[in-house]
């Protein structure tokens, strides 16, 4: 991949977060998804790559835009796999929450896990405790390791876990051995992904969520030098079929980094869509300007960008003027 496609897919991060934010708070969460993916779609048209989607809105017959097996982008340049999620936390932006945003991973043909749309149980970290970690060890070990070498006391940890009910006996387990559990309602890419910057807090991230989003979660944290590990959680003979046909012939193992995300490079970008711990909202500054505040990094050279951008609507045809 050139280093060029970064800043020309951050492009597309940046449409379908203005065309997200239109919606923002109406309590309609499929216009504001349909919104972000119509953008996404005609921007990445622009793009020079010869893109395919491996983890996307789902298969073709389920997903009028942004299918998996979709090809993307002018057909010139670099042959790519493309992990999106027009908006991850659509509920968020439904009820105006904090911490959605709008992303996706980009990385050499053939080197992103084609990831079926099911459970998987996750772990990530920040690099100071990457290649310490391990998804198979009690979690009591898991935070004794991470305050070793984040070199915290057990007190002073923050672990990220999703607010659900089959996460309550680890939120338990977490507070018996003294650390700090952290509450989220959606969006556990940015969730993972926090564990990489230290102005977070965040030291930990632990549960199951989806596997396309642990896919690009993965690219965000190879881009800077953290780890996730994951493993599939299938509940049915039909999920342990579906792995099967994407590729993957044991779905209880563990997978590591590199089989989430091979080889040496990838590129993530996100566009806030409401505030959070990393990315700022979406800004209407009036007389038709919006700003926009994003990320886009690169494993091959641990480049991480912040960009701040300001946008005038009436030259953005994909967002809906009358919802502002």
């Amino acid at each position: 991949m050139n280093r060029e496609l970064a800043l020309e897919v951050v492009r597309v991060t940046e449409g379908a977060a203005l065309a997200a934010a239109s919606w923002l708070g109406r309590g309609d969460k499929m216009s504001a998804d349909g919104a972000a993916t119509n953008a996404m779609r005609s921007i990445f048209d622009s793009v020079n790559m010869k893109g395919k989607v491996v983890i996307g809105e789902g298969e073709m017959d389920e997903a009028p835009m942004l299918y998996i097996g979709e090809e993307l982008g002018t057909g010139e340049g670099p042959e790519v796999d493309i992990a999106v999620d027009p908006i991850e936390g659509t509920n968020i932006v439904a009820k105006g929450y904090s911490n959605a945003i709008t992303v996706l991973a980009i990385a050499d043909k053939g080197t992103l896990l084609h990831a079926p749309d099911m459970y998987m149980e996750k772990i990530a970290v920040g690099s100071v405790a990457a290649g310490k970690i391990n998804i198979n060890d009690p979690i009591e070990t898991t935070i004794d390791i991470v305050a070793q070498a984040t070199k915290k006391r057990v007190q002073d940890l923050t672990v990220m876990v999703l607010e659900r009910e089959r996460h309550q006996e680890l939120i338990e387990r977490i507070r018996q051995k003294g650390a700090r559990v952290k509450l989220f309602s959606d969006n556990d890419i940015s969730a993972a992904i926090a564990t990489a910057f230290p102005k977070t807090g965040v030291d930990l991230f632990v549960g199951s969520g989806g596997a396309p989003e642990g896919v690009i979660a993965a690219a965000g944290l190879k881009c800077l030098g953290g780890e996730l590990q994951g493993r599939l959680l299938p509940e049915n003979e039909a999920e342990f079929e579906r792995c099967k046909r994407m590729g993957i012939e044991d779905p209880t193992r563990v997978l590591t980094l590199d089989d989430l995300v091979a080889g040496d490079d990838a590129i993530f970008a996100a566009t806030g869509v409401t505030s959070g711990d990393i990315l700022e909202e979406v800004r209407f500054l009036g007389d038709h300007l919006v700003e926009t505040h994003s990320i886009v990094m690169r494993a091959k050279t641990k480049t991480l960008r912040f960009i701040s951008s300001v946008h005038h609507l009436d030259h953005k045809p994909y967002v809906n003027k009358d919802n502002i």
